[in-house]
C-alpha cells in the first residue's frame, strides 16, 4: 500500500484500426494493437493473447458479443461479458450487459453495468508455475 506505485495508464496509446460508424461486422474480431469501434459488431471481439491490446468502443459504437482485451475505453453499448487484463475506463454513455473482470477500473458517472463487477486477483495473474522436485523417502535410513 505504501511507497508501492500502481501503474494506472493505458499502456497502448496508438489505434491502428478503425471499424467506422457505418460499417457492422457479423463475425468475430480478432485483434492486436489499438482498435477503435464506432461501428456495430456481431460476435466477439478479442485482442490477441499475450499481446498488449486496447479497444476504444466510442458512443456510437455497439458490440454484441464477448470482449476481451488488456486495456478498453467504453462509451457505447457491450452486451456479452468483458474481460479486461489491465486497465477499463467506463465512460458516462457506457452500457455493459454482462460480466466485468478488471484488474483496475475507472468508472465514470452514469455509466451503466447489468452484470457482475470482479477484480482479477493480481497475484494470480502474475503466478509463475515452478516444478520441483519432489523428495522421495530413503528407506532403511535411520536418524
Amino acid at each position: 500500500m505504501f511507497g508501492r506505485k500502481r501503474n494506472k495508464a493505458i499502456e497502448v496509446t496508438k489505434l491502428s484500426s478503425l471499424i467506422s460508424d457505418n460499417l457492422e461486422i457479423v463475425g468475430d474480431v480478432l485483434f492486436s494493437g489499438g482498435l477503435r469501434v464506432d461501428g456495430k459488431i456481431e460476435g466477439n471481439v478479442l485482442g490477441k493473447v499475450g499481446e498488449r491490446s486496447l479497444l476504444v468502443l466510442s458512443n456510437k459504437g455497439s458490440i454484441t458479443g464477448r470482449v476481451r482485451a488488456h486495456d478498453a475505453v467504453i462509451n457505447g453499448l457491450i452486451a456479452g461479458d468483458l474481460e479486461v487484463e489491465h486497465f477499463l475506463e467506463l465512460q458516462d454513455n457506457a452500457r455493459v450487459s454482462g460480466n466485468i473482470t478488471y484488474r483496475q477500473l475507472q468508472m465514470d458517472c452514469g455509466a451503466v453495468v447489468e452484470g457482475r463487477l470482479e477484480k482479477a486477483d493480481e497475484a494470480t495473474a502474475e503466478k509463475k508455475v515452478i516444478d520441483l522436485p519432489v523428495a522421495t523417502p530413503q528407506v532403511g535410513r535411520a536418524d
